[in-house]
């Protein structure tokens, strides 16, 4: 499966661009989980790593739901590069729908 489509390139904000808005005036614009574990990526910005002209990766920020619960970085190559224990990718919910907020995803969490 894609994790990162078109569609969903083109709807992220760039990265540092909504850092002064309320979690409830943040949109999610993806959703990627481990189907074997507890680990999920809530994706609110994004933009390409260009290198000589050349996009080498893709950075994402947004809500991580791992060991712990945090707003972090992360990467389209490390999403890509994660097998869990029975040889599973990391998938991409195409079910999620952006009408929800930050503050959504993260009480719904709780």
């Amino acid at each position: 499966m894609k994790l990162l489509t078109k569609g969903i390139r083109k709807s992220l904000p760039k990265l540092r661009s909504t850092g002064n808005l309320n979690a409830t005036n943040v949109t999610v614009r993806a959703k990627f989980f481990d189907p074997c574990s507890q680990w999920t990526w809530y994706v609110t910005e994004g933009e390409s790593v260009i290198e000589d002209g050349v996009e080498i990766d893709f950075h994402f920020y947004g809500y991580v739901v791992g060991h712990e619960k945090e707003l972090g970085y992360f990467s389209l190559n490390e999403l890509q590069s994660i097998k869990n224990n029975v040889g599973l990718g990391i998938e991409r919910d195409k079910w999620f729908g952006t009408h929800n907020t930050l503050l959504d995803v993260m009480k719904s969490d709780l």
